[in-house]
């Protein structure tokens, strides 16, 4: 066996968890050519990453199935042994079908599945039964590595990443990525405020996120009565960067997302606040020092759904509401 492909398309925070596959194919195949297919847009993660052959790039948005396409052509130009699919949906089911592979393994969920050379069971994580998104990508490459011992996912930001960074760790601080693309998954700004304002005031606090993100954080500012302790970044550093960031945090406070699994990537200490999803669906913080906030009421509501809404069904957020800030201070004494 001498190369080996790799596709999750999917969005950030997935992307992150399947660098986990990776990791545990470079482990039990040291020589072995490995590449990575993921989305435009989430190729910025991957840059310089010293496992990774090749890094494919499917953009989605513009010009989709011609880029699909094409991308089928490269494939099969490349003449994969094993073509490994984490996605379970058609399009990534189509190039794994026709990739000319020896072997070609994905869950049993893609449209697809039937033509793969092995297909393997989709276990859905429920509180009863937790099962991580890592242990269940570990599943696929059981076959090939011949155990189900997950090792953790990776990121690893450049020499360029941490010099960018350098100059805002000359003092302790602590990170916060206040966004998420879900409302109800997002903690709400008050509460950031709250929290922000209780930080002894010898941390200095920064915000990170996307451009997007830049109406969230002046929100939060201008909220704030200790606003000298806190400064936004968003839109300013890479997805490495902020990474890189957190990496040295004496803690980083996130929502179910993206960030969460940037300080797992990089054991870096973590407060992970659910507010209407829950950490069995199997996508929770896996680094040594992380801690999980939710609501302590039993709400009936709660999940109301898998990746969260647009807004709250019930119009009261009481999932999110109800987490007090005094929850969230506590994990940075206990850390």
């Amino acid at each position: 066996m001498q190369k080996i492909l790799v596709i999750q398309t999917a969005f950030i925070g997935d992307v992150v968890l399947a660098t986990a596959v990776l990791e545990k194919l470079h482990l039990v195949y040291p020589d072995v050519k490995l590449d990575f297919l993921v989305r435009k847009g989430n190729d910025g993660l991957l840059k310089g990453h010293p496992f990774i052959n090749e890094l494919l790039v499917w953009d989605k948005t513009k010009s989709k199935y011609p880029h699909l396409w094409q991308m089928l052509k490269t494939i099969r130009r490349n003449r994969y042994d094993v073509v490994v699919n984490i996605q379970r949906f058609a399009a990534t089911g189509f190039l794994t079908t026709f990739s000319g592979a020896k072997m070609t393994i994905g869950f049993d969920k893609n449209p697809w599945s039937v033509f793969f050379s092995k297909r393997i069971k989709h276990v859905i994580s429920t509180p009863d039964q937790p099962l991580h998104e890592v242990n269940r990508n570990q599943s696929l490459i059981e076959p090939l590595t011949g155990d189900l011992i997950p090792v953790k996912p990776r990121l690893y930001p450049t020499d360029t990443d941490y010099a960018r960074v350098q100059s805002l760790q000359s003092n302790p601080y602590i990170v916060i990525a206040p966004a998420s693309v879900w409302f109800t998954k997002q903690y709400p700004v008050a509460k950031w405020v709250e929290l922000i304002d209780q930080l002894p005031r010898d941390y200095k606090i920064y915000i990170i996120g996307a451009p997007s993100d830049k109406s969230l954080a002046e929100a939060i500012y201008s909220g704030v009565q200790q606003k000298d302790k806190l400064q936004s970044l968003c839109g300013e550093l890479s997805l490495l960067q902020s990474a890189a960031l957190q990496e040295k945090a004496v803690m980083n406070y996130v929502n179910d997302s993206a960030p969460m699994h940037f300080a797992s990537a990089l054991n870096a200490p973590v407060t992970a606040v659910y507010c209407s999803t829950l950490p069995s669906f199997g996508f929770g913080p896996l680094s040594d020092r992380s801690y999980v906030v939710e609501t302590k009421e039993s709400l009936d509501c709660r999940p109301c759904g898998l990746h969260g809404q647009a807004s709250c069904p019930k119009q009261h957020f009481n999932c999110a509401n109800t987490i007090k800030v005094a929850q969230l201070l506590e994990t940075l004494q206990a850390s």
